[in-house]
């Protein structure tokens, strides 16, 4: 049976020290980069619905009784990735 030696498998897995951050900052909060990916693409579409909204509005295709909850909706969850986002932020920070 052979014996693993000692000093080959330290030397293989010694990391620089920017790569060790790298790696306890992706421990400590996995998939980071999706969740903001989430996080900037729902507010983009929530900001580009609200705009598509205002304009039906000001070009009177859509009633106020109609176009308003969906425009509440938009704006809300542009309201929702903005407080997500935030809070992400403050958490890593921690």
């Amino acid at each position: 049976m052979v014996q693993p030696n000692p000093k080959n498998n330290t030397s293989k897995r010694k990391f620089t020290p920017e790569q060790y951050a790298r790696l306890k900052a992706e421990a400590a909060s996995p998939y980071r980069g999706l969740r903001k990916f989430v996080y900037l693409s729902f507010g983009a579409s929530g900001l580009i619905g609200a705009f598509i909204f205002v304009l039906q509005l000001l070009a009177h295709k859509t009633s106020l009784e109609v176009g308003l909850p969906s425009l509440a909706l938009q704006f809300g969850v542009v309201a929702l990735m903005v407080f997500l986002w935030r809070w992400d932020i403050d958490r890593s920070e921690k």
